[in-house]
């Protein structure tokens, strides 16, 4: 973080700021007195807007007074929602290489983590049935998995949550799906159609939680602004455990997430059109370099290349750093399987992306 001249591929986010008609909503609603408490779950108006979110891009039923809770990011979704569902010495099983709050919201929650890899078959990442079969124990409360994924770009497919969610069932835990980059798609050939959805697989009744993010779809990575979806009986319990973590997320913000879910689909399918550009020249250079592996992400923002050769990505990612001032994420951060991989954000702007590609390759080719 103190070195000069990096060209920074390793954090998360675009390096598009927030939209400025999402910027003069927060300033509006500031304006116009937004800026007491809201109820614990969030903004009415906010809720019943998601609602409607849903019901456009999925054709779901949400009920936004008892199944929506909106949080304070997307993290504090999941913070809140394991919370809910594992006491101390409770275990969860966690599908890996994954973003690594999930598992770590579960350990400072006293729970024990149980990591399952994505096997790479065929050029696509997969589930491993029989792994999460051997996984499960009677302390076995709780599944997470994320769709698009953070880091792989892997999405599953409807065939693959139907699978999960029969897995959860029959065991009697919990499923919760990480969808924060569900917009962020690129299997459909229309810009802005949203990965598919676990909610369009499960009923009212199923043991299901949804955690989302306004910060990738909308570039409001520092609003902190996230929701989640629920069954009535833990949404009840997740609006009363915001009270004592932050309350609610600022009002005037939750305004400014409404105008997003509102107006924000033009700016969206721009984005989209420019990530999906952005991914096709990485993999063009990548595929040029000997020994990298590199399955074709169908959602997110990163490339998950595998190595040959590499057995301390950490090594890797520093070595790279000192010699080329390139920095990348190494995949040991993302759990099992992720060894002898790093992660690529190729959110960044094409004038930093280029020259970080071209040094990256040059230094695959000279090792």
């Amino acid at each position: 973080m103190s070195m000069d001249g990096v060209l920074k591929l390793y954090f998360g986010e675009s390096s598009v700021p927030t939209p400025e008609y999402i910027r003069r909503a927060a300033q509006k609603a500031m304006a116009d007195g937004f800026t007491f408490y809201t109820e614990n779950a969030g903004l009415p108006s906010l809720r019943r807007e998601l609602a409607a979110y849903y019901q456009r891009l999925h054709g779901c039923e949400i009920d936004p007074e008892s199944e929506i809770v909106v949080t304070a990011s997307g993290v504090q979704a999941l913070n809140v929602a394991i919370r809910c569902v594992i006491d101390p010495g409770d275990e969860t099983i966690v599908l890996t290489p994954a973003w690594p709050n999930g598992s770590a919201n579960v350990l400072m929650a006293n729970g024990c983590v149980r990591e399952v890899p994505h096997p790479l078959n065929g050029g696509r990442y997969g589930i491993d049935f029989d792994a999460l079969e051997r996984a499960v124990s009677p302390r076995t409360r709780l599944l997470i998995y994320t769709s698009p994924s953070n880091p792989l770009g892997w999405v599953a497919t409807e065939q693959e949550q139907e699978q999960l969610l029969e897995f959860a069932r029959r065991h009697g835990i919990w499923l919760l799906a990480d969808e924060v980059y569900d917009r962020l798609y690129y299997r459909s050939g229309a810009p802005g159609t949203p990965a598919p959805s676990i909610l369009r697989k499960a009923t009212r009744e199923d043991a299901v939680i949804v955690v989302q993010s306004f910060s990738k779809t909308f570039c409001m990575t520092g609003w902190r602004l996230g929701w989640l979806v629920a069954r009535r009986d833990l949404a009840r319990k997740a609006t009363q455990l915001n009270e004592f973590i932050v309350s609610h997320a600022p009002s005037f913000v939750q305004r400014a997430g409404e105008t997003a879910l509102v107006w924000g689909e033009i700016e969206l399918k721009k984005m989209i059109a420019r990530l999906r550009e952005n991914r096709d020249y990485c993999l063009a250079m990548l595929r040029k370099a000997p020994g990298v592996t590199i399955p074709e992400p169908e959602g997110a923002f990163y490339l998950f290349p595998r190595i040959d050769g590499v057995a301390d990505s950490f090594d890797f990612c520093r070595r790279l750093l000192e010699e080329t001032r390139v920095g990348l994420a190494p995949g040991v951060a993302f759990g099992a399987g992720g060894e002898g991989s790093v992660r690529i954000c190729y959110a960044a702007e094409r004038d930093v992306l280029q020259p970080a590609m071209e040094r990256l390759v040059a230094f695959l080719e000279s090792r």
